[in-house]
């Protein structure tokens, strides 16, 4: 399945908040469809496939990305729910998002995909591209870039950076001091339900 580009309110209202996918906050807050607001208690299987689907829509994941990205944390010692939103939370696209460059992911991606974010001095265009503790993200040098940027960083919403990362705002640089934590992982979930939902497929 491809990324999602639908309607992203109608998301929200049947997951929960996910900063990722878009800050907007909608007037309805039943789930969507017609029996919406009669919803009946969520099987376990509904419940894990909820918890991936959160995952997949706030970070803008295929199924094959997202499957991926399990296996890899699971060939790294440690606990994997924890090593894959490390692994999610260390993507370019994410970063960008992260330091307030961008209002969502997507556009974080755009920005990346455009070739506006360098990494390290070097132009770097791949959304997934996976950051390491001491890569020092900049703004490509040209005008344009630069206002982009700093137009998203005037938005409030954006300010929290979290303890992984340094940000320099006259600069316009930020650098990675280390893997994040997870009670700075602002998305509400439960990823031990991600790992159990692709437990017997992986």
């Amino acid at each position: 399945m491809a990324r999602y580009t639908g309607a992203k309110l109608r998301i929200t209202r049947r997951l929960g908040d996910l900063p990722g996918l878009t800050s907007k906050k909608g007037k309805l807050t039943q789930r969507p469809g017609q029996h919406g607001a009669t919803q009946k208690k969520l099987t376990q299987y509904a419940l894990r496939l909820e918890e991936k689907q959160k995952l997949r829509f706030n970070y803008g994941l295929s199924e094959k990305q997202l499957m991926n990205y399990i296996r890899q944390a699971k060939k790294i010692k440690g606990a994997t729910g924890n090593i894959l939103l490390q692994l999610l939370e260390m993507r370019l696209d994410n970063i960008v998002f992260r330091l307030g460059m961008a209002p969502t992911i997507a556009a974080a991606r755009q920005l990346v995909g455009h070739k506006h974010i360098t990494i390290n001095n070097a132009c770097v265009s791949i959304p997934s591209y996976q950051c390491q503790p001491g890569d020092v993200i900049g703004i490509k040098a040209a005008t344009q870039s630069k206002q982009l940027v700093t137009k998203n960083l005037e938005l409030p919403a954006l300010s929290n950076v979290p303890q992984n990362l340094e940000f320099d705002k006259k600069s316009l640089t930020a650098k990675i001091l280390g893997i994040i934590d997870r009670e700075w992982i602002a998305l509400k979930l439960n990823e031990l339900f991600v790992i159990e939902f692709y437990s017997r497929k992986i």
